[in-house]
C-alpha cells in the first residue's frame, strides 16, 4: 500500500479545467434542481449583497475524490467565478465523518445553483475511490500488494468512464480496462482476451492465444482459461504450448458454474461451495501449474469479487496474483451535503448545522 498511501498524502497534482468536458447546459441550470434556480433568482432580486459560506461534508471514513472536478465546474459556470473564495482538500486525502472538505464563499446567486451538481460529483468520485481503496487494501492483507484491475466498463453508462477511472486510480487501482478510464491521468487501457475471442476459435484456447500473441507480440501474454469450464486443463494446455512466454492465466468462472475439475475429483466436494473461481479451484490450479514447472505463470481471478471476498481469499492464502473487479467498485454509498452555514461573517444555518473550520483546507487560486 506504500504507493497508494503516498497518493493519499496529497502527492497528486490538481487537475485543471482543461481536463473536463462539461455539458455547456450546466451554466444554464439544466442539471440543477429547479428550487435552486428559483432561489438564485429570488436572492438576486431581494438579497443580492449577502455573502454566504457553503461547506460540504459526508458521514464516512473515506478517500476523497472529485474536488478538482468540482473546482473546475465552479470556475467554468459560476457567475463572477474569480470573485468566489474556495477552500478545498485534495483528491486522495483521507477524510473523516462530518469533516469539512470544501467551502465556497461569495454571493449565493452566483454559485448556489451548482450545489446539487457539486454534491453529485463528490459523492460519485469519492464512493468509487473509497471502494477501490478498500479492495486494494484487502488485496494486501498477506503482506504482498496484489494488483487490482478496474473492470467497470460494463457496469455503468460509458460517459462515466473517465471520471470513474480517475477515481479508481486515486483509490489505488493498478490498471483500467478502457482508454477512457485512463484519460484524466495520462495512461492507456489494459486488457487481454474476452470470451468472444475464444468463441471465434471454437473454444480452442491454444489457437486463440497464438492468434493473440501474433497480433500483439509486445503484450504480456495472459490467457483466459474458463471458456470451456475446465480451467486447469486449459491452463496447462497454454502453459505447455507457450512456456516462459505465457505470463498468466485468468479464471472468470461464473458463480452459477462448477468447474469440470470437481467432477473429475468428486472426493474433494462436500465442505465448500464449488461454484465460480472458488479458493479450492485456485489452489488446485496453482498446484497443477507448479507440478509441471510453470511456477512463473500468474493467476488472475475475476467475476463477482468484493472487498469481503478478497479479504477471505487473502486470509486463507489463496494463491491469487491479480484481482479483476468491476461492478462492486461502482456502488455509490457515500453522499455529500452542501450547507450554507455563514452569512456576512456570522453563523446563519438551519438547526443542527454549524460552520466546521478545517485547518487542512487549502485556498484555491
Amino acid at each position: 500500500m506504500k504507493e497508494i498511501e503516498l497518493k493519499l498524502q496529497g502527492k497528486i497534482k490538481r487537475l485543471t479545467n482543461q481536463t473536463f468536458k462539461f455539458d455547456e447546459r450546466a451554466g444554464d441550470g439544466w442539471f440543477s434542481a429547479v428550487y435552486f434556480l428559483k432561489t438564485c433568482e429570488i436572492v438576486k432580486k431581494f438579497k443580492p449583497d449577502n455573502i454566504v459560506t457553503m461547506q460540504f461534508f459526508q458521514k464516512n471514513d473515506a478517500v476523497l475524490c472529485g474536488t478538482d472536478e468540482a473546482i473546475a465546474l465552479i470556475k467554468t459556470f459560476a457567475k463572477n467565478a474569480d470573485d468566489l473564495e474556495i477552500h478545498s482538500l485534495k483528491d486522495g486525502d483521507k477524510i473523516s465523518p462530518f469533516e469539512t472538505v470544501f467551502t465556497i464563499k461569495g454571493p449565493y446567486q452566483n454559485f448556489g445553483f451548482l450545489e446539487g451538481m457539486l454534491d453529485g460529483i463528490l459523492a460519485r468520485r469519492t464512493s468509487v475511490a473509497t471502494n477501490v481503496y478498500n479492495v486494494v487494501k484487502a488485496a494486501s492483507i498477506s503482506g504482498v500488494q496484489k494488483p487490482v484491475i478496474f473492470m467497470g466498463d460494463r457496469d455503468d453508462h460509458f460517459a462515466q468512464q473517465a471520471g470513474d477511472g480517475y477515481a479508481a486510480y486515486i483509490g489505488g487501482s493498478t490498471a483500467q480496462a478502457t482508454h477512457a478510464m485512463n484519460e484524466w491521468w495520462g495512461k492507456q487501457g489494459m486488457g487481454t482476451m474476452p470470451h468472444a475471442l475464444l468463441q471465434m476459435f471454437n473454444g480452442d484456447i491454444v489457437e486463440a492465444t497464438r492468434a493473440y500473441h501474433e497480433t500483439y507480440p509486445e503484450d504480456e501474454l495472459m490467457a483466459l482459461v474458463d471458456y470451456n469450464n475446465d480451467a486447469i486443463t486449459d491452463a496447462l494446455k497454454v502453459s505447455r504450448e507457450f512456456g516462459d512466454v505465457l505470463k498468466g492465466v485468468r479464471v472468470d468462472t461464473s458463480r452459477t458454474m462448477v468447474d469440470q475439475y470437481f467432477f473429475r475429483n468428486p472426493e474433494v466436494l462436500g465442505s465448500f461451495d464449488p461454484r465460480g473461481a472458488n479458493p479450492e479451484l485456485i489452489f488446485a490450479l496453482r498446484k497443477a501449474l507448479d507440478q509441471e514447472g510453470f511456477g512463473h505463470v500468474k493467476i488472475v481471478v475475476s467475476g463477482g469479487f468484493t472487498e469481503e471476498r478478497i479479504t477471505d481469499y487473502e486470509k486463507r492464502g489463496v494463491p491469487v496474483d491479480i484481482y479483476g473487479v468491476g461492478s462492486n467498485l461502482l456502488k455509490i454509498n457515500i453522499g455529500f451535503t452542501g450547507d450554507n452555514v455563514m452569512m456576512n461573517g456570522k453563523h446563519q444555518a438551519k438547526a443542527g448545522r454549524v460552520f466546521r473550520p478545517n485547518a487542512r483546507l487549502e485556498k484555491v487560486e
